[in-house]
């Protein structure tokens, strides 16, 4: 659609703004398909699209498009239950673009400007501002009262946790606030879509499990930035490099595979797997590894056992797919996306 048609409106256009000062006047007329862009500006819109949804032969279909935050997310629920298909939508993915733009995607994360920078340079320079005007303008409009700096802090400690179980108790006394404090931040970033929280999946069995959630920045061009990785070389020598490929080939796994829950395993033993998928009733489950010869574990073994897993996949940054052994098959990342389902191969 054209952003000069009469049926889009970009809410960080001053024009679209005065058009909407009266929003039922401005919209009850329109039909076919209207476009409200960057919502977060104006959530006093979703009792007003209410009601024009709920019209008899409603002429007009609403795109509702913009950053989410778990409050705005709750209030279309309310507002709309019913009424709404959300559609969450990650960055660019190997799938989209093709296996031979793996490195600057990993390098470079999935955000458009980020990745379809002119260099290395510009990517990290927008990368930077897009993280300031998230502490300074994103969140406070949200009603975020916590001061940039300290989000920050935070944010960028979150960033050397990447890949690690969440312990509140460390983050606490480093940043001088309360345990409770710090598991608000962290809700915060997980509700603006910047933290994913994978938990732990917890089985009936006798060993003790971890039951803290694991933390993955989930853009791996943002959780460069906060570690002040600049260039593919600083990557590569960087110390958290397993974790950031472990972090990119999960948020490309969790893109592009049918699943209904995702999970990761571990007990106090050091058994671990590192991703489990739910589909319907059954468990598969993934490593990722970075390594040029994957290999059947001993905590592969451990889980399938435990758990009763139908499969698991090695994930690795090769060119062939193979087995293993019974019921563990090693598959390149380049095969993300180009194959329906990792699991139905033997």
């Amino acid at each position: 659609m054209s952003p000069d048609s009469i049926n889009y409106f970009d809410l960080e256009d001053p024009a679209s703004l005065m058009r909407l000062d009266e929003p039922l006047t401005a919209l009850q007329n329109l039909t076919g398909l209207v476009v409200i862009d960057e919502v977060q500006r104006r959530p006093d819109l979703f009792p007003i699209l209410r009601v024009l949804v709920d019209r008899a032969d409603n002429p007009a279909k609403f795109l509702i498009l913009g950053s989410a935050s778990g409050q705005l997310l709750r209030q279309t629920s309310e507002s709309l239950a019913g009424r709404l298909e959300r559609i969450t939508m990650s960055g660019f993915s190997l799938a989209e673009l093709g296996s031979e733009t793996e490195k600057n995607l990993w390098l470079r994360g999935g955000f458009p400007l980020s990745y379809l920078a002119k260099s290395d340079e510009d990517s990290s320079i927008w990368r930077k501002q897009f993280i300031q005007t998230l502490l300074e303008q994103d969140l406070p409009q949200w009603g975020v009262g916590t001061p940039a700096q300290a989000l920050l802090r935070f944010w960028t400690m979150l960033a050397h946790y990447h890949g690690q179980t969440w312990n509140a108790a460390e983050p606490a006394r480093a940043l001088g606030v309360s345990e409770p404090t710090t598991r608000k931040y962290l809700d915060l970033f997980t509700d603006a879509f910047m933290v994913r929280q994978l938990q732990p999946y917890l089985a009936n069995i006798r060993k003790r499990q971890v039951k803290s959630p694991k933390i993955y920045i989930r853009d791996s061009g943002l959780l460069h930035s906060l570690l002040g990785i600049k260039s593919e070389k600083s990557l590569l020598t960087n110390p958290k490099i397993g974790a950031s490929w472990e972090g990119f080939v999960m948020e490309q796994v969790l893109s592009r595979e049918p699943h209904d829950h995702a999970f990761f395993w571990a007990t106090h033993q050091k058994a671990e797997i590192d991703l489990i998928l739910q589909k319907d009733t059954k468990l598969f489950g993934i490593e990722i590894k970075r390594t040029d010869s994957p290999r059947l574990t001993p905590s592969i073994k451990n889980a399938m056992s435990d758990l009763g897993l139908e499969k698991v996949v090695i994930i690795y940054p090769g060119a062939k797919r193979f087995p293993i052994a019974d019921g563990v098959e090693a598959i390149p990342l380049w095969m993300i996306g180009v194959e329906e389902d990792l699991f139905t191969k033997s």
